[in-house]
């Protein structure tokens, strides 16, 4: 039954690797961010434990050839999983080791929902696997583009061109289909307004994008503009502003985790 006040079923689910190898975190969670995945790495058993406690509906892919033995593994999993306040935590396996009593184990008698997902050299079918688990579980709930707020951070800008010069302009979020931003003084864009040549700077990242204002609101007493990139935005802007959003993401998550 849908849960209305459940907010994961809007904005989906957040997705933990804990102990990732450097093959995971460079290839599997860097696919499910560009597949618009909320995903964050983990190096700390501990620390996750008492984050979980703030995100109970997540998803936690955990490396069991990693850090811990085996034992200490299935001890700590399903001592996360025995907790009442963590009973929403969906848990799956992770291992390069395809031992069939090791994945009956985890799958039957542990019961992790998120199943046991062996890794290979080919890791496109553990990307799919892996995927398909997430789909399952409703990780992205009804949103449909990871969102990063960028308002309080100075090294995120736009330059606008306009009547011959340019306005630059404070991001205030942005996701891979556009961006909403405040400037110092309104320079009074009209909505549906085509804007070429629009610079984006994401700390040290300069793109250039095309896009369309799509409205405006009011924030106190600042207008803050939404501007949606057209679909002739190059492909590797696309993907470069995803790879922006989960390292924001992350680096927040990294401080939640202290």
């Amino acid at each position: 039954m849908s849960n209305a006040n459940n907010p994961s079923e809007i904005l989906g689910k957040k997705i933990f690797f804990l102990y990732p190898t450097a093959v995971v975190q460079n290839q599997i969670v860097a696919e499910l961010a560009q597949q618009e995945f909320e995903v964050y790495i983990v190096k700390n058993h501990t620390a996750l434990e008492r984050v979980l406690g703030k995100y109970p509906d997540s998803i936690v892919f955990t490396d069991i050839d990693e850090q811990m033995s085996e034992k200490d593994w299935e001890i700590w999993i399903r001592g996360v999983m025995g907790k009442p306040e963590l009973q929403n935590i969906a848990i799956g396996v992770i291992s390069a080791n395809d031992n069939e009593e090791l994945r009956r184990k985890y799958i039957n008698s542990v019961q992790v929902p998120c199943g046991y997902t062996v890794l290979k050299s080919d890791l496109q079918k553990a990307i799919m696997q892996i995927m398909e688990i997430l789909k399952v579980v409703d990780a992205k709930g009804r949103r449909k583009y990871i969102r990063a707020t960028t308002e309080t951070e100075t090294n995120t800008t736009i330059n606008l061109p306009l009547n011959g010069t340019f306005v630059n302009g404070a991001i205030k979020d942005i996701s891979v289909v556009g961006i909403s931003c405040s400037f110092e003084q309104d320079p009074e864009l009209v909505k549906n307004a085509l804007f070429k040549d629009v610079q984006v700077k994401l700390g040290s990242i300069l793109l250039k994008v095309e896009g369309i204002i799509f409205g405006s609101r009011m924030d106190g007493s600042a207008k803050v503009y939404v501007l949606l990139f057209t679909q002739r935005i190059d492909p590797d802007v696309r993907t470069r502003i995803r790879k922006y959003i989960q390292q924001n993401l992350q680096s927040k998550m990294d401080s939640e985790l202290k």
